[in-house]
């Protein structure tokens, strides 16, 4: 899997953060020896695309024609885990784009959050979540770890139903205590939703990016329509027109139902809708604000 340069240039500016040893409530970073964007002037290093130009020495770059970045003493090396729901659901996309599904909006997110990763010098690892089996990279860092990992992101299909219990506990056993995990699903599945509050208890600082499709949000349908669930294979069928109004109203307030259980339990939770640019839940998470676009 390959990040497109526009998706990858859109990260120069974020940065992962995790709170603070002390548990404060906003996210803040903690004081280390790793190399990165920080105060104190550690070394240089030849200019990697996505790098801020704001961090290349121009007195240098006159002096030898090349560009190089500063390096300096930034916060610590964080662990981060990235965790995708590859249930049956998650294969859902919308007709006008059938070959963008919520998974492979994952696959990405899960990618540019691998890069940062890989660029402030932290240690990552990666878990998806299927029927088929539960896909395991164990936390590493640097270039190979990041190629393993992409790997596997290639690999992974959406199919079944979530795991059962038993089948989770790599999970406890490799993420530690302290690991920033992000979570990428629709939100569809209440038994994730409790492990996602069940590890943000357990002193896990837990991260939750809910992927909507547009026609989920806005549902467009008309006439007589016939909805299956993926995972159970269940038909229901409607008219569409009398049931929309319903339908988005009770979508809407299971949506904000979750919101607000997630925030009880500490995890920072967005959405992204599909029709919508990729970075804009990541700068929801690790930037400072999003850049003005015009909403629909």
């Amino acid at each position: 899997m390959r990040l497109p340069d526009e998706l990858r240039a859109s990260l120069r500016d974020l940065h992962l953060r995790a709170r603070s040893a002390a548990g404060g409530d906003g996210l803040g970073m903690h004081a280390s020896r790793s190399r990165g964007a920080g105060l104190e002037f550690a070394q240089y290093r030849g200019y990697e695309p996505g790098d801020e130009p704001r961090r290349i020495d121009w007195k240098l770059y006159a002096r030898s024609d090349r560009y190089f970045v500063r390096e300096a003493e930034r916060d610590s090396p964080l662990t981060l885990w990235v965790v995708i729901d590859a249930s049956a659901s998650m294969a859902v996309a919308d007709p006008d784009r059938p070959d963008f599904s919520k998974l492979q909006a994952a696959k990405l997110l899960a990618a540019c959050v691998i890069e940062l990763a890989l660029r402030q010098g932290d240690r990552f690892g990666l878990i998806g979540l299927s029927a088929a089996a539960l896909a395991l990279v164990a936390e590493g860092g640097g270039p190979r770890q990041r190629d393993r990992c992409l790997l596997e992101l290639d690999r992974l299909a959406s199919g079944g139903q979530l795991p059962p219990a038993e089948q989770l506990r790599p999970l406890w056993e490799r993420i530690r205590p302290g690991s920033l995990v992000l979570f990428l699903g629709d939100g569809f599945d209440g038994d994730l939703t409790d492990l996602i509050q069940r590890l943000a208890a357990a002193r896990r600082e837990v991260l939750s990016i809910q992927l909507l499709s547009a026609a989920e949000r806005d549902f467009p349908f008309k006439g007589g329509t016939r909805f299956r669930d993926p995972e159970t294979g269940v038909e229901l069928r409607v008219d569409a027109a009398a049931a929309r109004q319903d339908f988005i109203e009770r979508f809407a307030a299971a949506r904000a139902a979750l919101a607000r259980s997630m925030a009880a339990a500490g995890v920072l939770h967005v959405e992204h809708v599909l029709d919508r640019p990729l970075d804009e839940p990541l700068r929801r998470l690790f930037g400072t604000a999003l850049p003005a676009r015009e909403r629909r």
